[in-house]
């Protein structure tokens, strides 16, 4: 007699979540009530419901259903060729052929036991088909890079766009317009084109009669060819679509984020909008996550000011500034500060609006004012966190600034910034915010004051002697006491796109609080008494930093005039 083995029972999906402790019972009944009111499969109401991530669900659904795992390495550069599929279908699917080997074809797939959807993709392809489980979200934005282009007349740069559900004819109207082939092929090379120049910021601006698109490259503003003006409303609306912006609304600013990658790049763009008199002004900021060196010893530094900088990051406690207007620098020199004391033995935390770049090891927080999440009511937080390092984004108030000294006062070591022109500034703008000055001597470390010039392109640079009247006018000599005097010239060729310049340097100050500085603080003086007294403790201002960087040759005078005050040649 044969006896027949029972079959072990089949394990549900939600069951298996419970077993490998991803999920409670309890949250398995919620998720199921969820399920049954919208109709969806349980791994998306999860989701949805913040149970779980997308990702957490994929891997154990592969191993609950048997099927491979698609990963985000796995998702093709180019498409698949010859595949009569249209993306329309692609995108109902949610499915996407990754490659094709020895006939057969394999496909990332949101739901990889459909079979109907795989027989038809079958009979279509006249292919086999190797299914996988895929993300859908990855699997909707490769079928937007891949096959949106096509669609569009042929761009190859296509990025991830998210629309919302909105009944009302005129956004609607947007939409379509935003849809269009020759509005997202303008876009695309908007945007490509920018990355192409090294731009940092993107600025689009409409005018009674004129779109203009401009682009800031090295810190200065450059024009580039504009769109048609009668193409202004839709090529507005794309960007705002894709930066997750409400199209409908025209009258208020707002604040977006358009993440994608193109040109093997991961781009960060963050996206304004302000109302103007003939529409919205919009630009975009870049942060490439791949190219931004995050080392202290590459910013530009003098030999002196480095010395003196890497002193003060290594004080136990205290305030260490970074100051200067907006675009100056400051949040990389401070990332790459955090990223030089990020040890083992070391805690970081971090208060930013926003956070530019995520760094490994160090807990970064994002404020968020609009629930309430402000730097002072962040800082009260994480101090109880037991940090040894704080770096606050920006001192915007007092009571930023006040936590943040009784923080120095308690132990810790505190960066952040400030918006002064110079060093000396910084330490009134304290006491002008409130700060009792007896508390801005007791925790004060130093103030680092920059800004950024361009940086002289090497391969066209050209050098020029100095004349005798110019040296005495501006004191050349002291800053290179043997040999001659030459400054450069800012020629132009194919390699920096004609301007003589590629990439950036800072010059500095650094002020280093003293026993005389301290004294001058507590007799309330002003910033020029300050620096003065600084600069007789040996401080160099920016001035004079760039100054000796233009006879290195690393960047030109005119540079240096650009972004800094002369400093007077007074008694030092």
């Amino acid at each position: 007699m044969m006896v027949v083995t029972p079959e072990p029972p089949v394990i549900r999906f939600g069951e298996r979540l419970i077993q490998l402790g991803k999920i409670k019972a309890s949250d398995l009944e919620r998720a199921l009530r969820a399920q049954a009111e919208i109709n969806q499969p349980l791994g998306n109401v999860l989701v949805r419901l913040g149970m779980l991530t997308e990702q957490e669900v994929v891997v154990v659904l592969s191993r609950h259903i048997n099927k491979p795992l698609a990963l985000s390495g796995d998702y093709p550069e180019t498409a698949v060729d010859d595949l009569d599929i249209s993306i329309n279908y692609m995108r109902s699917s949610e499915m996407l052929p990754l490659y094709e080997q020895d006939g057969e074809l394999h496909v990332a797939m949101s739901d990889p036991t459909n079979e109907f959807a795989i027989s038809a993709l079958q009979m279509a392809t006249s292919r086999s088909i190797k299914p996988y489980l895929g993300m859908p979200s990855e699997i909707r934005a490769n079928i937007e890079r891949l096959y949106s282009a096509v669609e569009a007349g042929g761009s190859s740069d296509e990025f991830e766009i998210t629309s919302h559900n909105d009944d009302a004819d005129d956004i609607e109207h947007l939409k379509d317009m935003a849809s269009e082939a020759p509005v997202i092929k303008i876009v695309n090379q908007i945007m490509t084109q920018a990355m192409s120049m090294r731009a940092s910021d993107i600025h689009v601006e409409p005018f009674e009669n004129l779109l203009k698109v401009r682009y800031r490259i090295d810190g200065v503003i450059h024009e580039v060819d504009s769109p048609p003006a009668n193409m202004t409303a839709a090529v507005l609306s794309r960007i705002k679509l894709m930066a997750r912006l409400n199209i409908a609304e025209r009258r208020l600013p707002q604040d977006g984020r358009i993440q994608l990658k193109a040109q093997g790049k991961e781009i960060d763009m963050r996206v304004s909008t302000v109302p103007t008199m003939h529409g919205e002004s919009v630009v975009m900021r870049l942060l490439d996550k791949n190219s931004v060196n995050l080392d202290l010893a590459a910013l530009g530094f003098s030999p002196e000011n480095f010395e003196r900088l890497q002193n003060e990051l290594k004080a136990p406690h205290g305030v260490v500034l970074v100051t200067g207007p907006t675009g100056s620098g400051k949040t990389t020199t401070l990332y790459s500060a955090l990223t030089q004391m990020n040890t083992p033995e070391c805690k970081v935390l971090t208060v930013e609006d926003p956070v530019e770049y995520e760094l490994e090891g160090i807990n970064q927080i994002q404020a968020n004012p609009k629930i309430g999440l402000t730097f002072s009511d962040a800082l009260r937080s994480i101090v109880r966190q037991d940090p040894d390092i704080i770096m606050i984004g920006e001192m915007r108030d007092v009571e930023t600034a006040r936590i943040a000294v009784q923080s120095a006062l308690t132990g810790h070591l505190v960066l952040s910034t400030l918006h002064t022109n110079d060093a000396a500034s910084a330490v009134t703008r304290l006491m002008d915010m409130g700060i009792e000055d007896y508390l801005i001597t007791s925790t004060v470390n130093g103030v680092l004051a920059q800004r950024l010039v361009r940086r002289l392109c090497p391969q066209c640079r050209e050098p020029k002697p100095v004349l005798e009247e110019m040296d005495k006018e501006i004191g050349l000599r002291q800053y290179q006491p043997e040999g001659q005097l030459r400054l450069w010239h800012a020629r132009g060729c194919k390699a920096c796109g004609q301007t003589g310049y590629k990439g950036r340097s800072a010059i500095h100050e650094m002020l280093v609080m003293n026993d005389e500085i301290r004294k001058r603080v507590l007799q309330h003086a002003d910033a020029g008494v300050i620096q003065h007294e600084a600069r007789r403790n040996g401080m160099r201002t920016m001035y004079e930093d760039g100054l000796l960087k233009a006879l290195q040759g690393v960047t030109t005078l005119e540079e240096v005039l650009r972004v800094a005050e002369e400093t007077p040649n007074d008694a030092v």
